[in-house]
């Protein structure tokens, strides 16, 4: 398994990223299923969620919050262009 590193990220509606890759892949990655697990519930608040931003090799929000590059990768699907 290949790993891509995160080189953008925005914010969309409804608890989804648009992420774009190092190997220039554009894609949407849904955090909706993880706001249950107690270490993604601060990302429940709007405020929270829109200060993602790019860290060495991933995302990350305020408060220490991170993603592994490879879950945001392998469990994302391909987006069209920049929203």
């Amino acid at each position: 398994m290949e790993s891509h590193y995160p080189i953008n990220v925005k914010p969309l509606p409804n608890h989804q990223l648009f992420l774009t890759f190092d190997n220039g892949e554009s894609r949407l990655f849904d955090l909706r299923p993880y706001l249950t697990i107690s270490f993604f519930a601060p990302l429940q608040k709007p405020d929270v969620f829109q200060s993602v931003r790019i860290s060495p090799i991933s995302v990350e929000w305020d408060g220490g919050i991170d993603i592994c590059p490879d879950e945001l990768y392998y469990n994302s699907i391909p987006a069209g262009e920049s929203p």
